[in-house]
């Protein structure tokens, strides 16, 4: 939930028995640190930190101009042009030294790898420093490396699952495991915890994990909608209303793929091929622009509006609230008792 989750969202979260989560993987090492710092100046309790381990994007001037050209219509509805150049907006943890060094002397409870894993000298830093390990794997391939580098546990993200999918290789066949075969694939052939993530909503879906075998849950969606995140006026509208019926897997917002509400972006995707879309994420470069052009017109839909499919069930209630509500089901649904 980079750039949607804030301190004061994990803390909160953490406070009501959950483990909050920060993502850092679209700030510098700086304003990662001083986001750990607000979390615990509002909680003592454990909280993740998430970070991005893609591939350094290889710049493309030819499709990067292309791109620019296709996108010209666009900016122009809503009179602005697009930018003259594009660049590399966020660092990979994997070439990231200061965010490295700052995680090692801050110390979280936890940090988590989303896109893959850093250098393993990197890992055993963390761990050496006391920090549990988290890593998210689209399938048992990379669930089996997750487990091999000595993380310690494997987020299983089902293909439900709003926002990037973790797929370390955005190239490579995507096997589009859902949340419920993966889990319990995983389950199965590794020896260390599994979470499930992807379409989980309720307290109902927190007890089907757990009955598939998984240690815990995460939830992302589901938490866009308190007040505190940073989801705007449009995004909260477009999942709390009917177009949270329709979710869309697509690749032009970022240059990796990303399950989005559906939205203009995502119908503009509709009929562009991959291989013009610039790498991530130097496509994003172009797609904020985009979205703050139209958004200075009125116009959201052409937000980053990441949701998972269980999206029409969203509520916008405040973070422990929702914990709360999530308590409570979950029992609920360990009872046997229905929950509507």
């Amino acid at each position: 939930m980079a750039g949607i989750s804030t301190p004061e969202m994990a803390a909160a979260v953490s406070n009501a028995g959950g483990l909050g989560s920060i993502g850092v993987g679209a700030v510098d090492a700086e304003t990662a640190r001083k986001m750990i710092g607000s979390i615990r100046a509002l909680s003592d309790r454990p909280f993740n930190v998430n970070v991005f381990c893609h591939r350094p994007a290889v710049a493309d001037a030819r499709r990067e101009a292309g791109w620019l050209t296709r996108l010209a219509p666009e900016f122009a509805r809503y009179g602005a042009n697009p930018p003259g150049t594009l660049r590399e907006i966020y660092t990979s943890f994997i070439d990231d030294a200061a965010m490295h060094t700052m995680l090692l002397e801050e110390r979280p409870n936890v940090v988590s790898f989303h896109f893959g894993l850093p250098p393993t000298e990197r890992v055993a830093a963390l761990r050496s420093a006391g920090i549990v390990l988290l890593a998210t794997a689209t399938n048992l391939e990379e669930a089996r490396s997750i487990a091999n580098a000595g993380i310690d546990a494997v987020i299983a993200q089902g293909f439900e699952a709003g926002g990037h999918r973790g797929l370390f290789d955005p190239k490579a066949q995507d096997e589009c495991l859902g949340t419920m075969a993966l889990t319990r694939l995983l389950v199965r052939n590794l020896d260390i915890p599994v979470i499930s993530a992807g379409g989980i909503m309720d307290g109902a879906g927190i007890a089907a994990s757990l009955m598939l075998g998984a240690a815990a849950a995460q939830l992302g969606t589901a938490f866009i909608a308190c007040p505190e995140s940073l989801a705007d006026a449009g995004y909260r509208a477009a999942l709390l209303g009917p177009t949270s019926e329709h979710t869309v897997m697509t690749t032009v917002i970022s240059g990796r793929p990303a399950r989005c509400l559906a939205n203009r972006f995502t119908a503009l995707g509709a009929s562009v091929k991959r291989e013009a879309v610039p790498d991530y994420p130097i496509a994003y470069d172009a797609g904020k622009a985009l979205h703050l052009a139209a958004k200075s017109a009125g116009e959201f839909g052409y937000g980053a509006q990441w949701a998972g499919q269980g999206a029409p069930l969203a509520r916008a209630l405040p973070a422990a609230e929702m914990i709360a509500s999530l308590r409570s089901e979950l029992k609920m649904a360990l009872l046997d008792r229905p929950i509507k």
